[in-house]
C-alpha cells in the first residue's frame, strides 16, 4: 500500500518517482480525477522531466477506462495547462514538480476554467480513491472506453497572451532569457516571435535534469549566469523562469534582480490602466509599495494569506482583476485567475519598451522600501517561539498586531512577518523598512527571539 500522505500535499501531488509513485499510481490517480471532477472530457499536459511522458500517458489512460475522452497537449509550461483549460473548458493535469530536483515528479490538478483543485476542493476525495483502489484493485471499467487524441495548443496560448498586453509601441529591446532547461525554453521562442526583441537564449535545453544549475530563481545562486550575461552583452533585461515556467523572475540591466513585489505594482498600475477602480490581490509579505499604488491608481488593495489557494479565492470572491506574491506568482482576470509568469514578462516589456530610459528607472516608483529577504530559522517548537516573539511586541505603543497569516507585526515606519512553514521545522521571517539600517535592526532583533 503506498504511502500517498508523503505525496499528497496541500494543492498537489509531488514525490520521487520511482520510490514514491510510478505510472501504476498515476494511472490510478488518473481514474480518480475523472471520478472527482465527473467530467466527460480533461486535458493533461507534462512538462520536460524524463518521468514526465509516462506519467502523464498512464494518467490518461486511468481517465479514459472510465469512459472520459482524453486531450492531451503534451509538452507544455503550467500556465500552458491552466489555458487549454480555461480555453476548452475542461478540467485539467499538468505533470510537473516545477523546480524540485529531477528525480520528482507531481501533478497539478484543476476543475474546468483552471479553477484550483486543492486538500478541500477535491484533492483528499481524490487521494481517498487512489487509496481505496490500490488496496483493493482497479475500479470497474466504463462499458465503453474513452478516446485518447493529441492537440497543439502552443500558438493558441501565445496568441491570448499577446491578445492582453498592448505590444504595439515596444521599441527595440535586447533581452536575455535564462530557461532553466525548464518549459521556458519550449514557450519563450513562440511568444516573444515577431516582437522587436532580440532575444539571447540561455539553457533553453529541454532537460529535466537540470544540467546547468536548478530551475528555481528564487535562490540567488540561479541568476548569476542570467545576471553575467546581461552584463556582458549590454542587454535591457533579463528574464528567468522556474522549471515549469510559471513563475517570471526579473534583472534589470545593470544585473540587479527586480523585486517580485515591485513587479506587482508595476503590473497593478498597468491593469489598472485598463480596468479603473478595479481590486488588486496581494499576500501579506509583498512590499508596503503594492497597496500604495494601487491605491494611487485608484484601486482597492486586497491583503491575504500566501498560497495560491488563498489568492485565487480572493479574487473570484472579489472579482480581482489581478493578483501578485513575493514569491513572483502573479494572477490575472483575463487568465481565468489562474498564474502566468509570460504575461507578468510582457506587461514588464511593454512597460519598458514603452520609454526611453532603463528598467532600473522605471521601476525606481514601485521599489520604495528596504527589505531583508526571507530569512528561514530551524526552530523546535514553532509555536513557542511564535509566542514569544508576540509576547515581545504585544501591547507596544504605536506597534499592531495581527494573526493573518503567521504574525504581522507592524510600526510607523516598519513590519515583519513570522510564518511557520507546513511542510519544514523552520519559521520564515520578512522584515520591511523605510531604510536598510532599520531593517537589519528589526531583524536582528527578532531573530534574537526566535533562536533564542
Amino acid at each position: 500500500m503506498p504511502d500517498l500522505s508523503q505525496i499528497v500535499k496541500a494543492y498537489d501531488v509531488r514525490g520521487v518517482v520511482p520510490d514514491q509513485w510510478d505510472e501504476s499510481l498515476s494511472e490510478l490517480f488518473g481514474a480518480a480525477f475523472a471520478r472527482v471532477t465527473g467530467a466527460d472530457a480533461i486535458v493533461v499536459g507534462h512538462d520536460m522531466r524524463p518521468s514526465s511522458p509516462g506519467l502523464a500517458r498512464a494518467f490518461a489512460r486511468g481517465a479514459a477506462s472510465l469512459g472520459v475522452d482524453v486531450t492531451e497537449i503534451g509538452l507544455c509550461s503550467t500556465d500552458q495547462l491552466y489555458f487549454a483549460s480555461g480555453h476548452l473548458g475542461l478540467p485539467g493535469a499538468m505533470f510537473t514538480a516545477s523546480h524540485n530536483p529531477a528525480q520528482y515528479n507531481g501533478i497539478k490538478m484543476c476543475r474546468a476554467g483552471a479553477a484550483p483543485i486543492g486538500q478541500d476542493s477535491g484533492l483528499a476525495d481524490i487521494r481517498a480513491l487512489v487509496e481505496e483502489w490500490a488496496d483493493s484493485g482497479a475500479p470497474e471499467p466504463a462499458a465503453e472506453a474513452g478516446t485518447i487524441t493529441q492537440r497543439d495548443v502552443l500558438a493558441d496560448y501565445a496568441a491570448h497572451l499577446r491578445s492582453l498586453v498592448d505590444l504595439t509601441a515596444i521599441r527595440p529591446l535586447k533581452v536575455v532569457v535564462d530557461a532553466g532547461n525548464g518549459m521556458g525554453g519550449h514557450t519563450v521562442p513562440t511568444v516573444f516571435e515577431g516582437l522587436p526583441l532580440e532575444l539571447d537564449a540561455l539553457y533553453f535545453e529541454l532537460d529535466g535534469t537540470f544540467p546547468n544549475h536548478e530551475a528555481n530563481p528564487l535562490d540567488p545562486k540561479n541568476i548569476v549566469d542570467l545576471q553575467a550575461r546581461v552584463l556582458e552583452t549590454g542587454a535591457d533585461l533579463g528574464l528567468a523562469f522556474d522549471g515549469d515556467a510559471d513563475r517570471c523572475f526579473v534583472v534589470d540591466g545593470s544585473g540587479e534582480p527586480v523585486s517580485p513585489s515591485a513587479i506587482t505594482a508595476l503590473v497593478a498600475a498597468r491593469e489598472l490602466g485598463k480596468h479603473p477602480g478595479g481590486t488588486v490581490i496581494h499576500n501579506c509579505i509583498t512590499s508596503w509599495s503594492v497597496p500604495e499604488v494601487v491605491k494611487e491608481n485608484g484601486g482597492t488593495p486586497v491583503r491575504t494569506r500566501v498560497g495560491h489557494s488563498f489568492i485565487k479565492a480572493e479574487m473570484a470572491r472579489t472579482g480581482a482583476i489581478f493578483g501578485g506574491e513575493h514569491s513572483a506568482h502573479y494572477y490575472f482576470r483575463d487568465f481565468w485567475n489562474a498564474d502566468t509568469g509570460m504575461l507578468a514578462a510582457l506587461h514588464v516589456l511593454a512597460a519598458l519598451g514603452g520609454q526611453k530610459g532603463p528598467l532600473s528607472e522605471l521601476v525606481a516608483q514601485y521599489d520604495r522600501y528596504a527589505a531583508s529577504g526571507e530569512i528561514n530559522s530551524t526552530v523546535d517548537d514553532q509555536t513557542g517561539r511564535m509566542e514569544a516573539v508576540k509576547a515581545a511586541y504585544e501591547g507596544h505603543e504605536g506597534v499592531e498586531l495581527d494573526e493573518l497569516d503567521g504574525l504581522t507585526v507592524t510600526a510607523a515606519d516598519w513590519w515583519f512577518n513570522l510564518r511557520p512553514s507546513n511542510t519544514e521545522p523552520l519559521l520564515r521571517l520578512n522584515v520591511e523598512a523605510r531604510d536598510a539600517e532599520r531593517v537589519a535592526g528589526v531583524r536582528d532583533e527578532v531573530l534574537s527571539i526566535v533562536r533564542a
